[in-house]
């Protein structure tokens, strides 16, 4: 009987080794799907991330780079946009991507132009446009005659109106 009672303990023993094994597995499934689903609600959005302060300055910069020259927009008969940047500065950090928007809807009717107002060569143009605060925008006429300036944070839609009035001037 011994031998008997000795099994009967072994199989209960294994069955309660199995039942909690499968429990335990069971647990960590559960708790790993909510970990997942909880990280999907409420991670940060796209926009969220894209509003960081690294990616606006590589947006920043990147729009630097990609700006036309300013002597050549001067001289080439077509209407200008003009900012004046800081690496620094958060808001011109953050109109970046939409400065870039509406550079791939105007660019090929008006030069977008980026000055740094960090930048020793540029003191000229700074001077001359009384660039004293960033970001600072300076729309001006195929002719190179300034037309408006507007300073700080200004909102796509608005920049979209004065934009499309540079292009019927000019």
């Amino acid at each position: 009987m011994n031998s008997d009672s000795s099994t009967t303990d072994s199989s209960t023993s294994n069955n309660i080794t199995s039942w909690s094994n499968r429990h335990s597995i069971i647990a960590m499934t559960v708790a790993i799907a909510f970990a997942i689903i909880t990280f999907l609600i409420t991670r940060p959005s796209i926009s969220a991330i894209d509003a960081s302060p690294v990616s606006g300055l590589i947006s920043l910069k990147a729009a630097a780079r990609e700006s036309v020259d300013y002597a050549v927009a001067l001289t080439d008969g077509k209407p200008t946009l003009i900012e004046f940047y800081a690496d620094w500065c958060t808001t011109c950090q953050a109109i970046a991507p939409t400065l870039q928007a509406l550079k791939s809807d105007y660019g090929d009717r008006i030069d977008f132009v980026m000055l740094d107002i960090d930048d020793p060569q540029w003191r000229e143009p700074i001077a001359a446009f009384k660039a004293t605060g960033v970001p600072q925008l300076n729309f001006l006429d195929a002719d190179g005659a300034p037309v408006e300036t507007l300073i700080g944070k200004v909102p796509k839609s608005v920049l979209d109106q004065y934009l499309n009035r540079l292009l019927q001037f000019s």
